[in-house]
């Protein structure tokens, strides 16, 4: 997400904490956002529900805008989908800043599913890491993009949007990808508040003029807008780089995981459809998932995932000794990193243990 915000007001933590669920309630683990409800939801009969939440999927052919030009499709139970926060400033998102004529991809994560979906793996791909982005057609457009050297890799998306943003992560890692996943400002906030919330513990103080968030050191549950505030925040924490950033956000994936197991809506079928209603409208996927069907059975395969069967790391890079800041790939640990996706096998610490994005303790501030 953008460090940029003009929207006023700062947001303070309430140190209050959600009722502990009754041991009774039924559990549901999920791997991204809204998965839980759109797994019941899917195999519930409700035909109002089902057209109803068709219709707010949003697809890309990116297949189409791709060709064939791409690596191997590997069919072997494993899953490779590349997950984008997008910050574009229309509509709902104004208030973040201005609209500079395109939308960014500010958090970006590669997410391996292993064959037997008992583990995965996500590589998170800082925004300002310097790539040679391919040239692409542009899946919303169906003009051909123009390739570029050592730009910014969130470029991809800026010039392109989802094809584009994919090709350039396929050229990175030589894995095609299965699926692709995008969540915008609003619509994180939204789910994240139709969840009830998602508690937290900071173990130090977090305030950022930039992301707007002020939280002191113990248990909070975060609203919407907090959570937006907690995953753009980079200011306070770590070197107040962008790869402290991505720390805070990888933790706070794993604390959604970790809340959200239950969000007591499996008896209830009102709060579960809200809860489905805003998580198929929060979402774009690859026009493959853009069903409910397809994303059910998608989630199904996700579902028993917690959030230690999930290892986080940051693709290695290390600073430009000519711009402090942009990042530069390390070639061969980053080829160690795509070589274990590949073999379906866990990322080595080796790998990244000389990495910028490794060091620091900004992601142990928030548990």
């Amino acid at each position: 997400m953008s460090e940029q915000s003009r929207s006023t007001g700062r947001i303070r933590g309430t140190g209050t904490r959600r009722k502990k669920p009754s041991t009774g309630r039924r559990v549901k683990r999920i791997a991204l956002w809204g998965a839980a409800a759109l797994v019941v939801v899917g195999g519930s009969g409700l035909g109002y529900a089902y057209y109803t939440l068709n219709g707010n999927l949003k697809g890309v052919d990116i297949d189409a805008a791709l060709g064939t030009d791409r690596p191997d499709d590997v069919d072997d139970g494993s899953q490779d989908i590349l997950v984008l926060g997008s910050d574009s400033r229309s509509g709902d998102n104004a208030k973040y800043g201005e609209d500079q004529g395109s939308a960014r991809s500010d958090t970006a994560m590669v997410v391996h599913v292993d064959k037997g979906h008992k583990s995965a793996s996500v590589v998170s791909v800082p925004r300002d890491t310097l790539v040679d982005r391919p040239a692409c057609t542009s899946d919303t457009s169906g003009r051909e993009v123009a390739g570029e050297k050592q730009t910014m890799f969130n470029s991809a998306y800026s010039v392109g949007g989802p094809a584009c943003a994919v090709k350039t992560v396929e050229q990175m890692s030589g894995i095609r990808m299965d699926h692709y996943v995008e969540v915008d400002f609003t619509g994180f906030k939204k789910l994240i508040d139709e969840l009830g919330g998602v508690d937290i513990t900071t173990s130090e103080a977090i305030d950022d003029p930039n992301s707007h968030l002020a939280l002191k050191p113990g248990r909070h549950t975060l609203s919407g807008e907090q959570s937006l505030g907690l995953v753009r925040t980079r200011e306070s924490v770590g070197d107040g780089s962008d790869l402290g950033r991505i720390q805070l956000q990888q933790a706070f994936v794993k604390a959604l995981m970790n809340q959200a197991k239950s969000v007591g809506v499996f008896s209830d079928p009102k709060t579960l459809f809200g809860l489905a209603d805003t998580a198929t409208k929060a979402v774009t996927t690859d026009s493959e998932l853009a069903s409910v069907q397809k994303l059910t059975g998608f989630a199904n395969g996700l579902k028993g995932l917690d959030s230690s069967d999930v290892d986080m790391v940051t693709l290695p890079v290390e600073y430009d000794p000519q711009a402090p800041n942009r990042v530069l790939p390390q070639k061969e640990a980053d080829a160690q990193v795509w070589a274990a996706l590949k073999q379906d096998k866990p990322i080595p610490a080796s790998a990244t243990e000389k990495s910028a994005g490794d060091k620091g303790d900004a992601g142990k501030i928030v548990r």
